[in-house]
């Protein structure tokens, strides 16, 4: 615990991801208060075509109850 589900666009380059999964590790253990070798991270990119399908809809929209940020569009 805690486990983070990330999905974007699949653009994003294993540096990335890298830079991703470090800068999220240091904020959960400095806000959560656990230590960095119980955090798991997923990245799941989803094609721009099905991101309304497969995520916006079912997650943004059908979730917004558990949103801590929403996007702006």
């Amino acid at each position: 615990m805690p486990h983070i589900n990330i999905k974007h666009f699949p653009s994003l380059t294993e540096e990335q991801h890298i830079a991703l999964a470090k800068s999220i590790t240091e904020a959960v253990t400095n806000v959560v208060g656990c230590d960095e070798s119980v955090i798991s991270i997923a990245v799941e990119p989803i094609e721009p075509e099905l991101w309304n399908e497969k995520v916006y809809i079912p997650e943004i929209i059908g979730r917004k109850d558990i949103l801590i940020k929403t996007p702006d569009y």
